[in-house]
C-alpha cells in the first residue's frame, strides 16, 4: 500500500465526526505471517457501505483515505435525499437515512467517545485510568453513584430548521461564472452553486438566486482566498422562527486587492470604488421585491415547520416599513383599509452591508452599514424574548434550542434544589438559591432562563456585541438579577467577588481553555452543567474534571442539526464527597 492507491472495503466501524473504517489486508512476504493488516479510516463513509477510497496517509497499522466512490449503499440508506445537491454539498450527511436511525448513529458515536470517562453499563465500560491530572492528595476511589444516561432527544423539525447560514461567493470551475452557494464536499475552496437547500426556508433560495444573478451581470469578482483579491465574500441570511422576518447581510472586501499596502489604508478612504461597483441601492430594491408583503391567511404563517402565529397578534407594516403589532382578530384587520397589507411570513426586514478585509476564513467586520429596515431580529425561546444582532451567537435551530435549554434548566434546577421543573409548564416554585455563573454566555439565553431560580446570575462572554445584546434582552424581559460581563473567561473570573454555587459551561467547539478550567475547578462548586457542541472536546474536559474530583452523574444528547453529523451534549457533574478540591493545586494544567 502506498499513497494514492485506491482500495475497496466494507465499513465496519463508525466514529465521530462521520468517519468510517475497515480492515485492509495486503500480502507481504517480509511481514510476520506474510500479511499486513491496516485499519483504514475514510471520512464520509457510512456503516455498512462498500467503498472505494484513495490512500492519503499511512502509518504502522493504520491509514487515512479519501472517499472516491460508493460501490454499495449502506443498509441504513433507505431514503431518497430531499436535496438535489446532497451528493456534492458538504452540508448534510444523513439525508438518505431515516431520522430514527440518524439519532441512533449519533447517540452511539457519543457513547463510544465518552466510554473512557463514563460508565454506561453493559459492554461500554469505563476504561480510562484515573491518574493523569489528579489533584495533589486525591484518592483513586470512585463514588458509588450510578450514571444516568438519558439517551438522545430529537429536533422538532428535521428540515427547514436553520435560522442562519453563511453562503460563499466563488466559482464552480476555474475562471467560470460567479457562483453563490456552499462549499463542496470535503473542500475548503471549491464552491457549489445551489438552487435549493432542504434545511433552510425556500425563500432563501430566491434570495441566493437573485444575488448571484445581480452580481454576475455586473461582473463583480468574488474574493479569492489564495490570492486575497476580489470583492464579494459572503451572503449571510438570518431568519426569526417567531415572526419569520429575514435579515440579509452582504459581505465584501473594501478593495479589489488586499495586500500589505492597501491594508494600511483606512477603510473609508478606499471603499468608494467598491461601493459604487456594487450598486447597493439597486441591489436592495430588487431584493425587497422577494419578500413583498402580501395579504395572506394564517396558513402562510405556518409554512416551513414554524409555529402558527397567534391570531390576536398580527404583524403589519406602517407607511415607513417598520413593524407594528396590532391587537384584534384576523378578520378585523383584513380589508378594513386601515393598513396596506399584512406582512408575509418571509418578509425581508433588514439589509446590511459589511466590509471585511481579514485574511482569515471568517467574517471579522471592518464596518457595518444598515442599508434598509432593522439591523436585528426578534426571537422567543421558552417564554423569553431575545433581540438577535447580526453577529451575535444564537442557536441555529430555534425550536431545537428550546429542547436543549429545557434540559439545561432541568439539570441546573436538580443541582440547586434537588428537583426537576414541571415538564409541561417548566415552572419551579422553590425559593431562589445562590449565585450562578453562565460562562461563555453568548446573548445570555441560559443566564436569563436561570434568572427566576437564582439570587444572582453572572454571564461572561468575549464578544462585546453579544454582551450588549444580552444586557438589552435582560431589560426586555424585565430581569434585574442578571449581570453580563464582556471579556475573556480566563481574565474576568478574577474580577468577580461573589463566588458561584453553580457553574454552567457552554464553551466554543474547542472546549474550555485549560487555564480557565483550572480556575473553574478551584471554586470547588458542588455541581456543574456542561453543554458541548463537540463531543471530542467534552470527552477531553470530562477526563480532567473527573481526575480532579468531579463525576458525571447524568447526561444526554440533543440533535440540533438533523441530517448532519453534528450533535450537542449536556452533562451534569457533581463533586465527589471523598475529595476536597478547595485550595488544592491542579497538577495537570
Amino acid at each position: 500500500m502506498k499513497k494514492g492507491d485506491i482500495i475497496e472495503g466494507v465499513i465496519e466501524e463508525y466514529s465521530f465526526p462521520n468517519k468510517g473504517s475497515f480492515i485492509h489486508i495486503e500480502e507481504n512476504a517480509q511481514a510476520e505471517g506474510g500479511k499486513i493488516e491496516r485499519k483504514v479510516t475514510v471520512k464520509g463513509a457510512l456503516p455498512g457501505q462498500t467503498v472505494k477510497a484513495r490512500i492519503k496517509k499511512k502509518k504502522e497499522g493504520k491509514a487515512e483515505a479519501i472517499l472516491v466512490d460508493t460501490v454499495k449503499k449502506s443498509p441504513l440508506e433507505t431514503k431518497k435525499p430531499m436535496c438535489n445537491h446532497f451528493y456534492s454539498c458538504g452540508g448534510c450527511t444523513y439525508q438518505t437515512i431515516a431520522y430514527t436511525n440518524q439519532l441512533k448513529l449519533k447517540e452511539q458515536m457519543v457513547k463510544d467517545l465518552l466510554k473512557d470517562v463514563i460508565d454506561f453499563g453493559g459492554d461500554e465500560k469505563k476504561t480510562s485510568p484515573r491518574g493523569e491530572g489528579v489533584i495533589q492528595g486525591m484518592t483513586d476511589k470512585v463514588s458509588d453513584r450510578e450514571f444516568i444516561w438519558e439517551g438522545i432527544l430529537g429536533s422538532p423539525s428535521q428540515f427547514r430548521y436553520r435560522n442562519k447560514m453563511e453562503f460563499t461567493f466563488g466559482d464552480e470551475e476555474k475562471d467560470g461564472p460567479l457562483t453563490l452557494g456552499l462549499h463542496r464536499q470535503y473542500s475548503s475552496h471549491d464552491i457549489l452553486g445551489i438552487d435549493s437547500c432542504a434545511i433552510v426556508s425556500p425563500t432563501w433560495n430566491e434570495i441566493l438566486k437573485y444575488t448571484q444573478n445581480f452580481y454576475r451581470k455586473l461582473g463583480v469578482p468574488h474574493y479569492n482566498k489564495r490570492t486575497h483579491t476580489g470583492v464579494l465574500r459572503n451572503l449571510v441570511i438570518r431568519q426569526s422562527a417567531t415572526d419569520g422576518s429575514i435579515l440579509v447581510n452582504l459581505v465584501t472586501t473594501t478593495h479589489h486587492s488586499i495586500d500589505e499596502n492597501t491594508r494600511n489604508i483606512p477603510w473609508n478612504e478606499k471603499r468608494s470604488e467598491t461601493v459604487d461597483e456594487l450598486q447597493l441601492p439597486q441591489y436592495v430594491a430588487g431584493l425587497l421585491s422577494i419578500g413583498e408583503p402580501k395579504p395572506v391567511g394564517l396558513d402562510a404563517y405556518t409554512s416551513h415547520g414554524y409555529e402558527k402565529i397567534k391570531t390576536q397578534k398580527k404583524i403589519v407594516r406602517d407607511q415607513k416599513g417598520k413593524l407594528q403589532r396590532v391587537n384584534g382578530s384576523f378578520e378585523d384587520n383584513v380589508g378594513n383599509g386601515e393598513f396596506e397589507s399584512l406582512s408575509y411570513y418571509n418578509r425581508i426586514s433588514g439589509v446590511l452591508y459589511t466590509e471585511c478585509d481579514t485574511l482569515a476564513d471568517a467574517i471579522v467586520p471592518d464596518s457595518v452599514t444598515l442599508l434598509y429596515g432593522e439591523d436585528y431580529l426578534m426571537e422567543e425561546v421558552l417564554g423569553l424574548k431575545f433581540k438577535i444582532s447580526p453577529f451575535s451567537f444564537f442557536q441555529t435551530n430555534t425550536k431545537g434550542s428550546e429542547v436543549l435549554y429545557s434540559k439545561v434548566r432541568e439539570y441546573a434546577l436538580e443541582a440547586i434544589n434537588g428537583v426537576s421543573p414541571n415538564v409541561i409548564s417548566g415552572e419551579e416554585t422553590s425559593a431562589k438559591t445562590g449565585v450562578i455563573y453562565d460562562l461563555y454566555s453568548g446573548t445570555g439565553t441560559i443566564a436569563q432562563l436561570m434568572s427566576p431560580v437564582a439570587d444572582k446570575v453572572y454571564g461572561i462572554e468575549i464578544v462585546e456585541e453579544a454582551v450588549e445584546a444580552a444586557r438589552e434582552n435582560a431589560k426586555l424581559n424585565k430581569l434585574t438579577n442578571c449581570e453580563f460581563i464582556a471579556g475573556d473567561v480566563l481574565k474576568k473570573l478574577d474580577e468577580l467577588e461573589e463566588k458561584p454555587d453553580l457553574i454552567i459551561l457552554d464553551p466554543p467547539r474547542d472546549g474550555v481553555n485549560p487555564k480557565a478550567l483550572k480556575k473553574i475547578l478551584d471554586y470547588g462548586v458542588d455541581n456543574l452543567v456542561y453543554i458541548s457542541c463537540k463531543p471530542t472536546s467534552l470527552a477531553r474536559d470530562l477526563e480532567i474534571f473527573e481526575a480532579n474530583g468531579y463525576e458525571p452523574v447524568k447526561g444526554c444528547c440533543i440533535d440540533m442539526f438533523p441530517n448532519t453529523q453534528m450533535i450537542e451534549c449536556v452533562a451534569l457533574l457533581q463533586r465527589m464527597s471523598i475529595c476536597e478540591v478547595n485550595n488544592l493545586s491542579l497538577g495537570c494544567l
